[in-house]
């Protein structure tokens, strides 16, 4: 198999495992009467993303998110071919993680949380939705660029991004669902079916994504 099949590959699995950990969490949660928590699910997707990136770093980069992929096409380094094939590749694992938990889970477990799928609460404008999506994504990709990217960095594998994931759900989780992830939204909400301010999450993480690539890249980075 070639390099770059096998990085898209690496891509759709490590997002299938994002989407099938992560938001099979909140089912699990509803299934046992909120009996994990926000606590719960926050560190689910903590360790499913740690275990995830760490898996496919040596394959494909572990991006495993397009707004990490976004921020590396408009620095340049991905090219567009490339980044679009690993954004296809994330949602196509993404989706597949979202119908496995269709068929594991009993219907009136999934309908009630929408499999997972983010969503703002009513005290949340699509604005403000942007907003939180964009700020918490831009910690996520520049924990990203500092423990993945930086040569500098210390050898921590992914673990750093998913403390980071961890952390924002922590404080984001109740707004908007914390995705950070514009396949984290997708994949549940094709299976689900629920495409409510589908919009701001592709929006908020893309710009927060992108404006943290370009403040490491050109800021922080080590220059040659």
């Amino acid at each position: 198999m070639q390099d770059s099949m096998k990085a898209f590959v690496a891509e759709a699995i490590g997002t299938f495992i994002l989407i099938f950990i992560g938001a099979g969490s909140i089912c699990q949660d509803e299934l046992t009467g909120r009996g994990l928590g926000l606590l719960g699910i926050a560190i689910a997707h903590g360790l499913a993303l740690s275990i995830a990136v760490s898996g496919t770093m040596n394959l494909s980069g572990g991006h495993l998110n397009p707004a990490v992929t976004f921020g590396f096409m408009m620095t340049g380094r991905m090219d567009r071919r490339t980044g679009i094939s690993y954004i296809v590749s994330q949602l196509i694992g993404a989706a597949l993680g979202g119908f496995f938990l269709r068929m594991m889970f009993a219907e009136h477990v999934w309908q009630a949380r929408a499999l997972g799928t983010p969503d703002l609460d009513p005290s949340v404008t699509a604005g403000a939705g942007i907003f939180i999506e964009a700020v918490l994504t831009f910690l996520l990709v520049f924990a990203v660029w500092a423990t993945a990217v930086d040569e500098r960095a210390p050898k921590i594998a992914g673990f750093g991004i998913g403390l980071m994931v961890c952390a924002d759900i922590l404080m984001g989780g109740a707004l908007t669902g914390a995705s950070m992830n514009p396949a984290r939204t997708f994949g549940p909400a094709m299976a689900s079916g629920h495409w409510n301010n589908h919009l701001v999450y592709w929006i908020g993480p893309l710009l927060g994504g992108a404006s943290a690539a370009f403040f490491y890249n050109g800021v922080l980075l080590k220059k040659r």
